[in-house]
């Protein structure tokens, strides 16, 4: 799905640039371009953002110490 269309850039693309380190707005625009125009998709890009970030990884198990 479109989340900037006026740079034309994906939740896809975003949620890659998460897993790349990207970590904040001044960030994804550097690096993509979103919210550069104007800015219409700033909090559903950040909402994108959040969603792909680091808490979002998936976790490996770890047994309790018992």
């Amino acid at each position: 799905m479109y989340v900037c269309i006026c740079n034309a850039i994906t939740e896809s693309q975003i949620r890659s640039a998460a897993q790349r380190g990207v970590r904040d707005l001044s960030a994804l625009q550097a690096t993509l371009g979103v919210a550069a125009g104007c800015g219409t998709c700033r909090e559903s890009a950040m909402d994108v953002l959040r969603d792909a970030g680091p808490s979002a990884e998936p976790r490996l198990y770890q047994p309790s110490a018992a």
